[in-house]
């Protein structure tokens, strides 16, 4: 329970003994201290009610058989018991839930009772001539036990009534947390699959015409400044790249870099500066491609090529093709190895996994795998109208 909750309670059952000692008391000119002292115990239970339903239930019961020993009739101040029967199934656990039920047809037995023997009581001989008044004495018990059990169930099924809509409502807030951390998981994979694209290829193309210039430098001095041309825009670029990507993570607005197939040919260039040989081929008609496709294709190149680049031999082409069909399209890319490795040998980092998932997003499928002296890594996409 919260603070408030307990402050609202003990403000109920306060306001209910001045109540019910104002609209009933000042008439009870018979066992005034037994009428407040009745009146003081059925507050002490609506004070409990939600502290300890079981317990505020004990006092109700208490609180009754004190009223019924006096012969004090039912009165205003009995909605105590109807609030307690509400708590008992809004808050109770399993047992005690029950034993509220419980209480509704034994309480409304007892009471159908002992006001029917009342009644039939006045003016009725106390021979065995009063015997005669039995007929008269079930049909009272029957209506007053019809009408108590509705009054009573009633607050008891408003109570279950109430229990099952703030589950509910807690189920659905569980829900709506529970959906609103998956898409921010999801969210924070996609960034770090695209930081990983990013940060992985800038530095492989860096460190490879870093090499190479240093190798270039006593043969072909011009070939130092284009590699330092390449290391400054590939930096610079991959810098932009990442800042945006740290801007999405801190604030988790905005889109991170989205490149689409129009910036293949520059990230082949970039590629090829690096000393690598890609030999790109389309074959069929290019079709419309969504912008999740599209970013799909542009980081599986990436990485796929950039794997070349770092694992590969250098000194082998890379062969890249497009097929484009009425439903899909496949790609292939194809790069030579320096040693042969088989399937079981093969380690799978972030990047075939990375390259797995991004193809599995948009329905497609990837397959990577060495083959002799060659690494072939083949990826299925859906077009945009069949995706």
């Amino acid at each position: 329970m919260q603070r408030y909750q307990y402050a609202v309670d003990g403000a109920l059952a306060v306001l209910y003994l001045v109540f019910a000692y104002v609209t009933y008391g000042i008439f009870a000119f018979q066992w005034p201290d037994v009428v407040f002292a009745m009146l003081v115990v059925y507050a002490v239970a609506i004070a409990l009610r939600r502290v300890s339903p079981g317990l505020a239930l004990g006092v109700a019961w208490i609180a009754s058989v004190l009223q019924m020993s006096f012969g004090l009739y039912p009165g205003i101040f009995n909605v105590a018991t109807l609030l307690v029967l509400y708590t008992t199934a809004a808050y109770g656990g399993r047992f005690v839930r029950y034993l509220g039920l419980a209480s509704v047809g034994v309480g409304s037995a007892v009471a159908a009772a002992w006001l029917a023997l009342e009644g039939a009581g006045i003016g009725v001989s106390t021979t065995l001539l009063g015997a005669l008044q039995l007929p008269q004495v079930i049909l009272q018990f029957a209506l007053l036990f019809g009408m108590l059990v509705v009054v009573l169930g009633s607050a008891w099924l408003i109570g279950l009534l109430m229990r099952a809509m703030m589950r509910n409502r807690e189920s659905k807030l569980a829900r709506e947390a529970a959906e609103q951390d998956v898409i921010v998981e999801q969210e924070r994979n996609r960034i770090a699959r695209d930081m990983h694209d990013v940060v992985a290829h800038s530095l492989a193309v860096v460190i490879a015409q870093a090499d190479g210039a240093r190798y270039a430098r006593a043969h072909d001095p011009e070939a130092v400044d284009e590699a330092l041309i390449a290391i400054s825009t590939t930096a610079r670029d991959a810098l932009g790249d990442v800042r945006l990507l740290l801007a999405q993570l801190r604030h988790s607005q905005g889109d991170g870099p989205q490149p689409v197939l129009a910036d293949l040919d520059r990230l082949l260039d970039q590629l090829r500066a690096s000393g690598l040989t890609i030999d790109f081929e389309q074959r069929g008609a290019p079709r419309a491609l969504g912008t999740a496709q599209e970013l799909s294709i542009y980081r599986i190149i990436q990485e796929a090529i950039t794997n070349a680049l770092r694992h590969g031999d250098r000194a082998a082409p890379v062969a890249l093709r497009f097929e484009w069909l009425d439903d899909r399209v496949d790609l292939t890319i194809t790069n030579g190895i320096d040693v042969p490795t088989t399937t079981e040998e093969l380690h799978i980092g972030h990047g075939l996994a990375g390259m797995t998932e991004r193809a599995a997003l948009v329905g497609g499928s990837l397959r990577a795998q060495p083959d002799g002296k060659r690494f072939v890594v083949t990826a299925t996409l859906p077009t945009a109208a069949a995706a």
